[in-house]
């Protein structure tokens, strides 16, 4: 096999003011601690940190032919990502994300987000790879019925593991009602408290996940943040605490966790030592201002792991 994995989804440029001071200065101008350009999306950011982590990884988006999309495709190669499968496609998505002092953030979307993408086009090459990642469901690409079902269809054909991520929808939104055909085949759907909160309307991680497992997905991994993750499937259940931090930027710490989740399984870690190792990539990922800025390599997320603790549960 020429991959070990193949994220699908969204590519765009991150623009991150943090500490935004809502007291303007002028008439029109207005202070922020910092202000930065990091690329980003989801896909970008599980692909980047994947092959940092040794997975040979390879991107299936578009990227507008101009400066934010050579921005994203210069990571992309720099990081060891295969280039090969990105389209050409209209402008670039730019995000604009206001992070809090605590590292949670806000996002403001734009139009470019309503990215005409089709990666069901593309999928002869699942016959290429161990895992497709779908960063993210609810989300352009993946927020098309028929898009999303040809995909995962195609995917679960070639025998390869299905990852979804989730996003609280932008612009078209689904219920997971709409999906009955095409959840069935995710091995794995990795929601947040927020998002798993609006897909399923219920308040507690077990709840969330007999939603999910409900409509036929076979794990559900609810992304907690500082409470760590929650693991469920049809024979178990599984609560890890988060590591001990001080979080600088969120931002691309979800997408972080999936990488991380799925090199140790694709190396043959069990569900709690790979849901451990996914835990400590999130959590570095919040340890600086970027998505992809703090994340090196295995051997320092292992050396990282022994020199940080869990919090406790309350």
């Amino acid at each position: 096999m020429t991959y070990d994995i193949i994220c699908i989804g969204m590519a765009l440029v991150d623009s991150i003011i943090k500490g935004f001071n809502p007291e303007p200065v002028s008439a029109s101008g207005y202070r922020a601690l910092s202000g930065t350009l990091n690329v980003g999306g989801e896909a970008v950011n599980e692909a980047i940190a994947a092959s940092k982590l040794g997975l040979r990884t390879a991107i299936l988006c578009s990227l507008g032919q101009d400066n934010a999309g050579s921005m994203v495709k210069s990571a992309l190669n720099e990081a060891g990502v295969d280039t090969s499968l990105i389209s050409d496609g209209p402008a670039t998505p730019v995000t604009t994300i206001l992070v809090n002092d605590d590292g949670t953030r806000k996002s403001i979307t734009n139009e470019a987000h309503n990215y005409h993408f089709h990666p069901e086009m593309y999928t002869a090459v699942f016959a290429d790879t161990r895992v497709i990642t779908l960063g993210s469901l609810f989300r352009a690409p993946f927020d098309d019925l028929e898009v999303i079902y040809s995909v995962v269809s195609a995917a679960h054909d070639a025998g390869n593991l299905i990852i979804a991520d989730t996003k609280l929808p932008n612009f078209r939104k689904l219920a997971l009602m709409e999906l009955t055909d095409s959840l069935p085949k995710i091995d794995f759907i990795t929601p947040n408290e927020d998002e798993a909160r609006y897909f399923t309307g219920k308040e507690e991680p077990d709840a969330m996940a007999d939603v999910f497992l409900k409509y036929g997905v076979k794990n559900v991994i609810i992304k907690l943040g500082g409470k760590g993750c929650f693991l469920k499937n049809q024979e178990t259940s599984l609560h890890l605490p988060a590591y001990r931090i001080e979080a600088v930027d969120a931002t691309g710490a979800g997408d972080h966790f999936v990488a991380g989740f799925v090199s140790a399984i694709i190396r043959g870690s069990s569900a709690e030592d790979a849901l451990q190792f996914g835990n400590a990539c999130g959590a570095i990922c919040t340890t600086a201002i970027g998505a992809g800025t703090a994340l090196k390599d295995e051997k320092q997320v292992m050396k990282w792991m022994g020199e940080h603790t869990w919090k406790t549960f309350s």
